[in-house]
């Protein structure tokens, strides 16, 4: 269960496998920026790719968009950002610590004891400017989020791609707040990644649709590995609901601090095109040319956290084993998610092998994600590709030079099966796509 799995241990095998770096280390490092390493860049790769093509690629009513980050300003004026997007901050009067309110209680620092001040409203865009001069008709910001540029591009891409309501624009991309109090590693950080999907339905059909992606969401993060159990849906009260939302349900995870929002699926109701309407003076609207009718969509919203899903997938994939008396750390990864797919792996640096082994991994390069180790012994490289969530480890032997066949060792059973090497690329595709090991025709045992 993920409640037994301690932040800090996921921390240590993120910086110690290469998932994630503290920002700008050699310099002491910069408060809640990270950098993502090796492995870390194609777990976050996978994790789009595979939202994108359940909500793009496998979808004829949902097409793509890539929006600018930086807006004109009067888009976040429309929107509400500007005046509303904010949070209540208080600020102890000798330490100058600050809090966002929702997470201190008391009116005493937990810092130093002193008193705090009185709850202020804290905006959380960041704000910059655009050309050479730094004043306030230069001023504009940083995307908090990416539905904007998916509202106020909606009669453009109803034209050019043709198609009929219900239909949805998808975006992934960089947003930016500047959150108050950011932590629990990469839960909530200042600069991030959006997987946003607006869905345009006819008013009437909106609580249908919303039900549906409620639901829909819930099941994509089971799909993809983790515990039915450390999720769970929670309906936000009336008092709590954005000013923009008819409704609204967060798919929750339990993470090592407790339950928290991993996705919000929201109905927008028809507030967002009507304010932008209304603001740029130009009427956003849909022409149902089967009916004669003219109206105003409703929005349903998924948006999600890239790395939100990063954690959530790492923390859920994550145990601790025992393998004939010695721990072993594995995630358990979704092949479809895990970083490295096959790792080959030459039984030692003899030279006898290294041509074979060489060959194998070029083999195996183009159409998988593929690493090449012979460093250390070969059980501690099996370790090794555990820690990262490297599904299938093929494994070449002296014996391979006879038989011209190699072990392909799978990650959760610890099965291994003998393959010839002419056929290795079919085993392994068929294995990532879920082929257990025991229906192997082929040689098959455990691990020694």
């Amino acid at each position: 269960m993920s409640k037994s799995v301690e932040m800090e241990k996921i921390v240590s095998l993120c910086k110690r496998r290469g998932f994630v770096f503290p920002s700008s280390e050699i310099y002491g490092g910069l408060s809640s920026c990270w950098d993502y390493g090796p492995v870390g860049v194609e777990l976050k790769r996978n994790i789009k790719d595979a939202w994108w093509k359940n909500i793009v690629q496998k979808r004829d009513d949902v097409v793509g968009l890539e929006s600018s980050i930086m807006m004109h300003p009067q888009v976040w004026k429309a929107s509400g950002h500007i005046d509303s997007f904010a949070d209540y901050m208080v600020e102890c009067k000798e330490c100058h610590l600050r809090w966002r309110v929702d997470e201190i209680s008391g009116t005493k620092c937990s810092q130093c004891g002193r008193e705090l001040t009185k709850p202020r409203m804290f905006n959380l865009m960041f704000k910059t400017f655009m050309g050479p001069v730094e004043d306030e008709a230069s001023t504009i910001y940083l995307r908090p989020e990416t539905a904007q540029g998916m509202f106020v591009n909606f009669e453009n891409t109803v034209t050019i791609s043709r198609k009929k309501l219900p239909l949805g624009i998808a975006q992934i991309g960089k947003s930016f707040r500047n959150e108050i109090t950011p932590g629990n590693f990469i839960f909530r950080t200042r600069e991030f990644e959006h997987m946003e999907l607006e869905y345009f339905v006819k008013p009437g059909n909106d609580k249908e649709w919303f039900d549906y992606w409620v639901k829909e969401r819930f099941e994509w993060y089971i799909g993809l590995g983790i515990r039915k159990e450390n999720l769970r849906l929670r309906q936000h009260g009336k008092e709590e609901l954005a000013h923009y939302a008819k409704d609204c349900y967060d798919v929750e995870y339990l993470f090592p601090m407790g339950w928290s929002e991993l996705e919000g699926i929201a109905n927008r109701g028809d507030y967002d095109l009507t304010q932008h309407g209304r603001a740029s003076k130009k009427e956003i609207s849909y022409y149902d040319d089967e009916t004669g009718q003219r109206y105003v969509p409703y929005i349903i919203e998924p948006s999600a956290g890239v790395e939100r899903s990063f954690l959530a997938f790492l923390i859920d994939a994550y145990r601790e084993e025992e393998v004939e008396g010695e721990k072993r750390v594995v995630l358990r990864l979704h092949p479809s998610l895990a970083p490295l797919k096959v790792a080959v792996l030459p039984l030692s640096r003899n030279e006898k092998l290294t041509p074979l082994a060489k060959e194998v991994y070029k083999q195996l390069c183009p159409g998988f994600m593929t690493c090449y180790d012979d460093s250390q012994s070969i059980g501690r490289r099996y370790r090794r590709q555990d820690e990262i969530g490297t599904p299938l480890c093929v494994t070449i032997d002296f014996e391979s030079l006879e038989d011209n066949q190699v072990t392909v060792r799978d990650r959760d059973s610890l099965a291994q099966i003998r393959v010839p090497v002419s056929g290795l690329e079919k085993v392994i595709q068929a294995k990532l796509a879920g082929e257990p090991f025991e229906a192997s025709p082929l040689w098959a045992t455990r691990e020694k």
